[in-house]
């Protein structure tokens, strides 16, 4: 359809459930996406990001990562299935003075993953040689959570054939719970998104897929079910910091991870019960803290 069929009508107004949507999307942006800022800088430290680096950022959102890989001089490529996220990811990248790593060009950003048109044109210039996954890859139709990692790591493994031999793929994820604060209230919507299991009732879907995949060793599974060999890992301290409660709730709620909840319940529900959980973390001054680390996992091509 062409632009020219809008410019014909007056503009429907936005439904409620899209005016939500367009919210959670600056509230990730805006609350949320700076509390993994600590976990940006310690990658592309190890890493040495910087001029000569070309990164592609999976799942890159509202592009934060991009901006300071960017600002430290490297080329970077975006991709992310979300398309009011990479809206927010483009103005922020396409704003004069931002800086263009690998010379003139400015960042490439796409709708999908490692096989959308903009990542295989930035790998056609050279291949990537650093590959972030900050964030869970997003899986449509991926009925259980071993389906969700397969096809996570089949992603990976296309990122991988864009990247340089010897090339970094940064995965990361929630260090142990009982060193993140923050895993108490995700309980609530892993509790609220589950079937109620009374005797005879099956469950008819699975609980929310934690922010990465859970267990001990399960980035360096990751990694190995895509091919790649680890090269060291690293914590880092990422707390989560808030303004007030209503900041605290709505930033949680825009991660997604109680999406699910809100489908199995109703938003006010979950909001309540949110805000329930996070009372023990809420200070004299009114301002949330809940400390939490989380771990990143360095594999190679």
């Amino acid at each position: 359809m062409t632009s020219t069929l809008v410019r014909r009508h007056r503009p429907r107004p936005s439904s409620p459930r899209t005016a939500d949507a367009h919210a959670r999307t600056r509230d990730w942006a805006e609350i949320q996406e700076r509390m993994l800022v600590p976990l940006y800088e310690a990658v592309y430290e190890r890493l040495d990001v910087g001029a000569g680096t070309r990164l592609l950022g999976l799942g890159c959102g509202t592009g934060l990562a991009l901006l300071m890989a960017a600002a430290r001089s490297a080329a970077v490529c975006g991709v992310d299935a979300d398309e009011r996220r990479l809206d927010l990811a483009r103005e922020r990248l396409e704003a004069p003075g931002v800086p263009r790593g690998g010379g003139a060009r400015p960042a490439l950003l796409g709708l999908g993953g490692p096989e959308s048109p903009c990542a295989r044109q930035a790998a056609a210039d050279a291949a990537f040689t650093v590959v972030t996954a900050f964030e869970p890859l997003a899986v449509p139709g991926a009925g259980s959570p071993d389906e969700a990692v397969a096809a996570a790591a089949a992603t990976l493994t296309e990122a991988a054939a864009l990247t340089e031999r010897g090339g970094a793929v940064v995965l990361a994820g929630w260090g142990p719970p009982e060193r993140c604060a923050t895993s108490a209230v995700l309980r609530v919507g892993a509790r609220l998104a589950d079937p109620v299991d009374s005797p005879g009732c099956r469950r008819e879907t699975p609980p929310p897929a934690p922010w990465w995949p859970s267990g001990r060793d399960g980035l360096e599974e990751l990694a190995a079910r895509a091919g790649l060999w680890p090269d060291g890992s690293g914590r880092v301290a990422c707390p989560f910091g808030y303004a007030g409660m209503d900041s605290a709730v709505r930033g949680l709620l825009s991660t997604g991870l109680f999406d699910a909840a809100e489908r199995a319940t109703d938003p006010t529900q979950v909001r309540k019960e949110i805000t329930e959980a996070l009372h023990p973390y809420q200070r004299a001054d009114g301002t949330v803290w809940m400390p939490n680390v989380f771990r990143y996992l360095v594999a190679r091509v």
